[in-house]
C-alpha cells in the first residue's frame, strides 16, 4: 500500500481525475475497451465533475459502480443517479454504463443477470474506491450477512445486508476488487486516516478494506 498526502481535498480531487484519465488512456492504447469502476456517495463527486470533461475516447470505456443500494434510480439514495448527474455527462456521456441495479424486489433475483454483464469487462482496468470510518469498502461491511462470502467467495457480485444500512446492497466481491489492474482509495479527514491505520493491523473480517490494501494507492487529505 502506498499513501499519497495532499494539502487539501480540492487539489486531491483534481489530481485524482487526471490520474484516472491517464490510466484509462493507457489502458485503451493496448485494448479495444477499458473499464472504470467508481464508488457512490458524496466524496467522489468533485472527481467526477473534472473527469467527465476529459478528452478521452469515452465510447470505448465501460463505467460501473463498485456497489449500489437496491433502490430505483429515481431514489435520492441511488448511486446510479449520482453518476448520471455528475460523471456520465459532457464528454463522458459517450461511455457505456453497466448498472448494478435492475427492477426486482430483491438483488438476489437479478444477481446472475448482472454478473453476466459484468464478467466480460474483467479484470477492471481502473478502480476508485472509498472507505468508511467503520473500515468498509464498496458495500463490504463489518458484520454484514454475507461478509465471509464477499471476502472469500468466487462470485463476482454479492447481495449484502448490513447493520445500519436501510436497504439491501449489491457489491463487487473482494475477488473482483483485488483483480483490478489499477486501484485507488480516496479518503478525507483525520477520522478516516485513523481508521485506515487501524485497518492495516486488523483482519478483513474486522476491517474489510484490509482485504484490498495490498497493491492499492491511498489518496488522503485532511480536509
Amino acid at each position: 500500500m502506498k499513501i499519497v498526502e495532499y494539502p487539501d481535498s480540492e487539489m486531491m480531487m483534481m489530481d485524482l481525475a487526471d490520474i484516472l484519465a491517464s490510466e484509462l488512456e493507457n489502458a485503451l492504447l493496448g485494448n479495444d475497451y477499458a473499464s472504470l469502476a467508481v464508488p457512490g456517495g458524496t466524496t467522489p463527486g468533485p472527481i467526477f465533475d473534472s473527469l467527465c470533461a476529459v478528452d478521452l475516447d469515452w465510447g470505448r470505456v465501460r463505467v460501473m459502480l463498485t456497489d449500489e443500494r437496491w433502490v430505483p434510480e429515481t431514489s435520492p439514495r441511488s448511486n446510479t443517479r449520482l453518476l448520471r448527474e455528475r460523471l456520465l455527462i459532457e464528454r463522458a456521456a459517450g461511455a457505456t454504463y453497466l448498472p448494478l441495479y435492475a427492477d426486482a424486489e430483491t438483488p438476489e433475483e437479478k444477481l446472475p443477470e448482472l454478473a453476466a454483464a459484468l464478467a466480460p469487462e474483467l479484470p477492471i482496468s481502473v478502480m476508485l474506491l472509498g472507505m468508511g470510518a467503520d473500515m468498509h469498502t464498496a458495500s463490504i461491511f463489518p458484520g454484514a450477512d454475507q461478509l465471509d462470502h464477499a471476502l472469500h467467495g468466487d462470485d463476482l457480485l454479492v447481495a449484502m445486508r448490513a447493520p445500519g444500512a436501510p436497504e439491501p446492497r449489491i457489491t463487487l466481491s473482494a475477488k473482483v476488487l483485488k483483480s483490478a489492474m489499477s486501484r485507488h482509495i480516496v479518503i478525507v479527514g483525520g477520522e478516516k486516516r485513523a481508521a485506515l491505520e487501524r485497518a492495516r493491523h486488523l483482519s478483513a473480517q474486522e476491517a474489510p478494506v484490509a482485504a484490498i490494501l495490498n497493491g492499492s494507492i491511498v489518496h488522503w487529505a485532511e480536509r
